[in-house]
Formats: structure tokens, C-alpha cells, sequence
């Protein structure tokens, strides 16, 4: 148990003193970055299943 309790402490002292975190300004510019690439992959990977989609129902129907 000590073993874990002394875990905790270092995670914590390093969490706090030793990691340089982001500016908000910094990590709000990445966050929208992060939206904008999941809107467009989302739009491309839908444009792709559409396409695949009337493929198939083309061969299918054939």
C-alpha cells in the first residue's frame, strides 16, 4: 500500500511542478484544429460509404 501511496504523491508533484501545460490560447487553437479534421474526415469517409453504397446497389440490381 505504501507503494501505492507513494505513486500518487510523485504523479502528483510531477503533475504539478514538472509539466509545462499549454497556454488556453494555444490549446484552443488545437482543439479546433482536432474539430475542423473530424468534420472533414467524417465528410469524406460519408462521401465514400454514399458512393460505395450506390455501387453496390447498382451490381445488385443488375
Amino acid at each position: 500500500m505504501r507503494k501505492f501511496i507513494n505513486y500518487l504523491k510523485e504523479s502528483f508533484n510531477e503533475l504539478t511542478k514538472k509539466v509545462t501545460w499549454p497556454a488556453w490560447d494555444k490549446l484552443q487553437s488545437s482543439a479546433l484544429l482536432v474539430l475542423v479534421s473530424t468534420i472533414i474526415l467524417a465528410a469524406v469517409i460519408f462521401v465514400i460509404d454514399f458512393a460505395f453504397q450506390n455501387l453496390m446497389e447498382t451490381i445488385y440490381s443488375l
